[in-house]
């Protein structure tokens, strides 16, 4: 199932606000280590959101403060391509 998204609106955010990342992986730790070291010491929760049914898979959700745009996508694009990350939604 492929999901168009053809609308035009941009996503409108006031600046700072919290954002959550849904970020996937094979285990906890290296998902927590993905997470250091993207975001270093920075403040942040973690918690853990599902498990694929044969364990396989975990996924958890990563919440911060945004000031901007341009950190928003720089920790998205981070994260996406840190080796122990499958997937950020």
């Amino acid at each position: 199932m492929e999901i168009i998204n053809d609308s035009e609106k941009k996503l409108e955010l006031t600046y700072p606000c919290a954002w959550t990342y849904k970020l996937i992986g094979h285990e906890k730790e290296a998902i927590q280590k993905a997470i250091r070291d993207v975001i270093l010491e920075r403040e942040h929760d973690l918690v853990h959101s599902n498990a694929s049914k044969t364990g396989k898979y975990v996924s958890m959700n990563l919440d911060l403060v945004i000031q901007n745009e341009d950190e928003r996508n720089f920790i998205f694009a981070a994260l996406k391509a840190h080796q122990n990350i499958k997937m950020v939604l």
